[in-house]
């Protein structure tokens, strides 16, 4: 059904906003696993319309509301996955590219997913962080996160739907920027050290995007019993001791190549002199607090809803990342058949 209608439950379209990017593509690719009809925008794209990998690319740019609207036409969800690339215009360009988001999901009645991160959240929330936590963020990107939400659930009350799933630090095999890949390891080389950003015995959140993705598809599918404004926590990975993701890098390099790399602390001064010139280094220290602090998210009311949450094991999750990032050689047909 088009814009002058509302969407009946059973229409499985679905436009994601931020497909070229690491959690856009794994909820578009997990949504077409699922058997959904899955359209992408793509600025640079070649024709105005692709087939590729079982997904629709709409040539169109997420900044311009015309062109969000005809790609949403017909939909019942918008995944809002989208980000200004590497840090640049955060502040300038976040809030249009969602009230572009909201416009369209208002003329289809549909559904927005919002991947939400634990930014929203102040020291008066920590270290528990619940859904329905106080959100009073210490930084400027934590601050554009309670607007989207805010305008988010005043678009839950004019006819949109809101899903929101909130997880830790994401990492995954075709993930590019994360804390993980950017931060702790060097893509496309072997892992000889590992640099730990966590302060001692500082427990850490983190979660696995093929996880959270399969989360949001498995919500899409009960979403009818759900509220016009949800949101959702995910457990993931808890570190406890700010050294188990390090230390199960450390497992499976050793098991893969027989070499043992070695866990480092961050530099964090060396970061801090170097962030005046770097904008992604400034974005990292401005969330260094999440590294002196445990801060962990309560999955109960998810579980209440979905019986259990998706959750791969954490040395499953970690090599794949690896192999995905191009820090792990293929493994050989021998290899493979003695595991």
């Amino acid at each position: 059904m088009g814009s002058n209608g509302n969407i009946d439950s059973g229409n499985r379209t679905a436009l994601v906003l931020g497909a070229t990017g690491g959690v856009g593509g794994e909820v578009a690719r997990q949504l077409r696993d699922a058997g959904w009809t899955v359209r992408a925008l793509q600025r640079n794209a070649a024709d105005a319309v692709q087939q590729r990998d079982g997904i629709t690319w709409l040539r169109g740019d997420a900044m311009q509301r015309a062109d969000v609207m005809r790609a949403a036409d017909g939909c019942s969800v918008i995944v809002h996955a989208v980000n200004p690339p590497g840090y640049r215009r955060w502040a300038e360009l976040v809030l249009p590219m969602v009230d572009n988001t909201i416009a369209a999901a208002l003329a289809q009645r549909a559904t927005i997913v919002l991947p939400g991160t634990v930014y929203n959240f102040g020291p008066d929330a920590f270290p528990l962080l619940r859904e329905d936590s106080p959100q009073h963020p210490q930084t400027r990107k934590g601050a554009i996160r309670v607007q989207m939400e805010e305008r988010l659930q005043a678009a839950s009350r004019q006819g949109a739907r809101v899903l929101i799933v909130r997880a830790g630090d994401f990492f995954g095999p075709k993930l590019g920027n994360s804390w993980l890949s950017q931060g702790m390891l060097k893509p496309g080389q072997p892992v000889t050290a590992i640099s730990n950003p966590a302060d001692a015995g500082v427990g850490h959140q983190w979660a696995y995007l093929p996880d959270v993705a399969r989360t949001m598809v498995e919500l899409l599918g009960r979403r009818d019993s759900l509220a016009a404004f949800e949101r959702f926590h995910l457990g993931g990975h808890w570190d406890a001791t700010g050294r188990q993701i390090a230390e199960a890098v450390q497992r499976v390099v050793a098991r893969r190549t027989g070499q043992t790399p070695r866990i480092t602390r961050t530099p964090w001064w060396l970061l801090r002199l170097a962030s005046p010139f770097v904008a992604t280094l400034r974005e990292l220290m401005e969330m260094r607090y999440l590294w002196q602090q445990p801060v962990r998210m309560a999955n109960d009311r998810l579980v209440a809803v979905l019986g259990r949450e998706p959750h791969t094991p954490l040395d499953t999750a970690v090599e794949e990342t690896l192999r995905g990032i191009g820090c792990l050689p293929e493994p050989t047909p021998r290899a493979l058949a003695m595991e």
